[in-house]
């Protein structure tokens, strides 16, 4: 699992965002073809299925993915977080963030899904743009130039806000699988949280001003297909259904 994080790290500096966030989702299937094969766990005709379209929705992804970062140097990073539209999403996170915490949680939290799975994917608008910034502006840090001590401080800031972040995602994830079944929330809480990263990310980063039409559509279409493939795996996991099943006749009584 560490090494599995320190390759995600990476992969965040060197890559798009857009690219990085979908295809986590590849651990689902690896994960349960593993599990079918050194556990002993059945894997049914569906989550065969699901295996299929998430690798085939990340192939998707990758064709139609940017094929350059949009921001490659500390200085670029600082411009970027404070640019007004930024600052103004991440107002808006952080007060829909304190009216979920403070107010629904509590009342509505262990009755309805979408409250918890609201808190750890808004908090997402925090984690991946601090893990991104944080590699750019490691690059400066040990660099014996001026704008190695502003580097340093951006570092240790985004550092923070990803500890904070994390910390209380892990809080919220706990409570939800206390109050609700893995699977389901597992899949929800993929689509959701990919979701607002990628559109924090767009605003941030800006990923998306060189993307096509076509480009778009494709990623469109790759994240959908990809989505479908983790509920088939995570939802229907627990059906006791097969190929064999087909060839079943169709006994009807009068």
């Amino acid at each position: 699992v560490a090494l599995g994080q320190i390759g995600n790290f990476l992969a965040y500096t060197a890559v798009p965002t857009v690219l990085v966030t979908p295809l986590g989702a590849l651990g689902v299937p690896f994960g349960s073809i593993l599990a079918s094969y050194l556990l002993k766990e059945k894997l049914n005709i569906l989550g065969k299925l699901g295996c299929l379209l998430s690798c085939a929705g990340s192939v998707v992804l990758i064709i139609h993915s940017p094929k350059s970062e949009s921001v490659t140097t500390q200085a670029e990073l600082e411009e970027k977080l404070t640019n007004p539209v930024f600052v103004g999403y991440l107002c808006v996170v952080l007060v829909m963030l304190l009216l979920l915490i403070f107010w629904i949680a509590p009342a509505h939290g262990p009755t309805n899904i979408m409250v918890y799975i609201s808190i750890c994917s808004l908090l997402g608008s925090f984690t991946v743009p601090s893990t991104k910034g944080i590699g750019l502006a490691a690059q400066d840090i040990f660099h014996n130039n001026p704008s190695s001590q502003r580097a340093l401080y951006l570092c240790l800031v985004l550092l923070a806000v990803l500890g904070c972040s994390i910390i209380i995602q892990f809080r919220y994830i706990n409570k939800a699988l206390e109050c609700f079944d893995s699977s389901v929330f597992g899949a929800i809480y993929y689509v959701v949280f990919t979701t607002l990263v990628l559109l924090a990310s767009a605003i941030l980063f800006r990923e998306w001003s060189n993307v096509g039409v076509v480009d778009f559509l494709g990623m469109a279409c790759g994240f959908t297909t990809v989505s479908i493939g983790i509920v088939l795996i995570q939802v229907f996991k627990e059906f006791n259904f097969s190929i064999g099943d087909l060839n079943k006749p169709n006994m009807k009584t009068d």
